[in-house]
């Protein structure tokens, strides 16, 4: 499985394989699995195919003209070609095409292009199926994702070429699911799954095929992930059991609002891990405004009565101040312990940026080694070498999604024993992509939202359709700053002269969501770039807002001068904040009620959401404005109004898996790489997923874990040597 392709379909073939198609193995061929199948007689909807798609359709040919060409020498040949339900054009200039005979069928791969109204290919390849041509002969001809230089029955010669090899399937394949395993869920071998996905005799043999190949992807992700979750359990580390009368006890006292039902569960949950020697390993998500920083404040105050270190990383500058600025308020004196005004019985919260002055984070760093500071909060920077803990206790890490798996380890190495981790992220996760993702974490969920909480209702305005509306947005924005209160606006891009108005970046220690995936199509052909901070502030200011104190915030800006203008607008000396999505997490003014998102498009669902989390966080009710060009009956306009229609957190999040490509949530982006699920759906799946759970649980534990199982280890250890394997923690 192993072998170069080099070997078995030489050199040329291969290179062209690997470049186009980044098939390098005889594994990776067996599992480039058909994108679909063509029937003969069948509908293929020649009609419905799509200017620009490069396909490949099964058709035959209808008829055959060649004829010399008026505005240049030469010949054109127009051959008109059709499946039964539809036609298209077959345009060759010069003879330079195979001979074709009507009523012949053949494969033609080609791009679609449009003349005069109807689609064409031009110089397509043609593959003509002969009397001897068996494998077309079949009911179902396998159509492959294939390339520029690899056409489908290219990749349909090599897969038949390994399929006939003298080696039956049999002695090739190592089968990674136990034959126990097969019997109990009806699944066929691993070599009869093969040959029905790559040459089936009838749609039943590719969905007993998919289902099999399914189990293979589902089993070997679970397995690596009960393997983490198994070395986890056998390294133990230190118990920081709650004692009464210390920082948590005082911390409880001083909260000026009563604890949620859901945090007080939740709270006792991580109470009961912490206490215990095996290292806590827990993922904390709830809707925005949920309370999870108090969740996680109470566990870092218990890790400090136990004599031990909290650090919380956040993923922007602009966030682990804020961290710092909430923390330190809610522990008043018990929090500057060592200082004139502080309670000796109480810690120290200290912040450590990469931007502070060097005697600030000299005497930040030092005050982390000899352990006078039981709370730290940092961005990458607490992964810097030099960064030295007396003990620590608990690993906190605010939005997972930002950080990688190097950087959660980094710092979860810094602890003498493994410490205790918490990851927490305000976008809820579908059960399927915790079951997958984040299965090496157990999982608690924050629902309920603190008493007092105004709300936030959202609203579409099509400025394409009803430019008026606009001007309606910004009226709302007059009226509530009008009755005391502030706004956000948020754009897309921070508009830099400098580098010409180029992508947003918040630099190290932050970074903008991804485009959802019809903006990632778009790309370079919008013809409008997307809205710029600095170009938007100027207008609102000599135009709509004109009356109004309108202040800039994005990434670019000093560290010093982003503090200066979040405790500005804390303190309600700014009106309205035009800024990048670096307020998207974790910032909090209660006063703020309106944000209007410009381009709103051009961010994911999960990111709105986020977003809008950012106002009505005080008694006052919110408004959420979602600006779009996009028609409202487009694809695009009707995901906008469903993040409109509702608040609920998790109906949000399974839109956001349907609307985003599933190898983007399991991290082929992150990696750049290609993604090992190929057939598996996170939506359509759930129940395949949570039996490949327990079954993968089940060998790992029992008896001798994948030792007894070595052709399942294998395959676990060929994914966690891949670099793809990072998705795991990427999501």
């Amino acid at each position: 499985m192993d072998t170069p392709l080099t070997r078995v379909l030489g050199p040329k073939t291969a290179k062209v394989m690997a470049e186009q198609l980044a098939l390098h193995t005889v594994r990776d061929l067996l599992r480039h699995y058909p994108r679909r199948y063509a029937r003969r007689g069948e509908m293929t909807r020649l009609d419905g195919l799509e200017v620009g798609d490069r396909v490949t359709v099964l058709a035959q040919v209808k008829s055959v003209s060649t004829r010399r060409m008026q505005q240049r020498r030469g010949t054109l040949t127009e051959v008109t070609v059709g499946d039964g339900a539809g036609s298209m054009r077959l345009v060759f200039f010069n003879n330079r095409h195979a001979h074709l005979d009507v009523g012949e069928w053949g494969l033609f791969a080609g791009t679609v292009g449009l003349w005069r109204g109807d689609k064409q290919f031009t110089h397509p390849d043609c593959h003509i199926i002969t009397g001897d041509d068996d494998d077309w002969a079949r009911a179902m001809v396998p159509l492959y994702p294939a390339s520029k230089d690899v056409s489908s029955w290219v990749v349909q010669k090599s897969v038949k070429l390994l399929m006939d090899d003298a080696h039956s399937l049999e002695q090739l394949l190592d089968d990674p699911i136990p034959a126990p395993v097969r019997e109990r869920h009806g699944l066929v071998d691993l070599a009869t799954a093969l040959r029905q996905k790559h040459r089936p005799e009838s749609q039943e043999q590719v969905d007993e095929a998919d289902e099999r190949l399914k189990w293979d992807e589902a089993l070997v992700l679970q397995a690596t992930l009960a393997a983490r979750r198994r070395a986890a359990a056998l390294e133990p580390g230190i118990a920081r059991p709650s004692r009464s009368g210390g920082l948590l006890d005082a911390v409880d006292a001083a909260l000026p609002f009563s604890l949620t039902d859901g945090q007080r569960e939740v709270g006792e949950e991580l109470a009961a891990e912490l206490a215990r020697e095996q290292p806590m390993n827990r993922l904390l998500q709830g809707e925005v405004g949920s309370g999870k920083t108090v969740v996680a404040l109470r566990a870092m105050a218990q890790v400090v009565d136990a004599g031990g270190q909290a650090a919380l990383l956040a993923p922007t500058e602009v966030l682990a101040a804020q961290h710092a600025r909430s923390l330190a308020a809610i522990l008043g004196p018990l929090g500057r312990a060592g200082e004139l005004d502080g309670d000796p019985s109480g810690t120290r919260v200290v912040l450590l940026t990469g931007s502070q002055k060097a005697a600030v984070r000299r005497e930040a760093r030092a005050a982390v080694a000899d352990g006078s500071a039981g709370i730290v909060v940092g961005t990458h920077a607490l992964l810097q070498e030099g960064v030295e803990f007396a003990d620590l206790g608990l690993v906190v890490v605010d939005e997972q999604h930002r950080f990688g798996v190097e950087q959660r380890d980094a710092l979860r190495a810094k602890g003498t024993k493994p410490p205790h981790v918490l990851v927490m992220t305000a976008t809820p996760i579908p059960r399927t992509v915790a079951m997958t993702v984040y299965g090496d974490l157990e999982t608690s969920t924050l629902r309920q939202l603190p008493a007092g909480r105004g709300g936030v209702s959202s609203s579409v305005v099509p400025v394409g359709e009803k430019p008026a509306w606009l001007d309606r947005a910004w009226a709302r924005v007059r009226e509530e700053v009008a009755a005391g209160r502030q706004a956000y606006v948020v754009c897309p891009r921070i508009g830099d002269l400098e580098d010409g108005g180029g992508k947003d970046d918040d630099g190290p220690d932050g970074a903008d969501g991804a485009p959802p995936p019809e903006e990632e199509k778009a790309g370079a052909s919008d013809k409008r770039p997307p809205l710029a901070v600095l170009d938007v502030a100027e207008g609102l200011r000599a135009g709509p807002l004109s009356a109004l104190r309108v202040e800039v915030l994005h990434g670019r800006m000093p560290p010093e001068e982003k503090e200066a203008r979040m405790r500005a607008f804390a303190a309600a000396e700014i009106d309205v904040l035009v800024a990048t999505t670096v307020v998207e997490v974790g910032v909090d003014v209660p006063n703020a009620t309106v944000m209007v998102v410009m381009d709103a498009d051009r961010f994911g669902v999960s990111q709105l959401h986020q977003l809008r989390g950012r106002v009505a966080r005080g008694k006052h009710a919110g408004l959420c404005l979602l600006v779009t060009e996009a028609p409202s009956t487009s694809p695009t306009g009707q995901r906008l109004a469903a993040v409109a229609a509702t608040t609920d957190g998790f109906a949000l999040a399974r839109l956001d898996l349907e609307t985003r490509r599933e190898g983007d949530v399991l991290g082929a982006a992150q990696s750049g790489r290609r993604s090992n699920v190929k057939l598996l759906s996170l939506l359509h799946d759930e129940a395949l997923i949570a039996e490949a759970r327990v079954e993968a649980t089940a060998l790992v534990e029992q008896g001798r874990g994948l030792a007894d199982h070595p052709e399942l280890a294998a395959a676990v250890a060929a994914l966690a040597l891949d670099e793809r394997a990072t998705y795991l923690e990427k999501a």
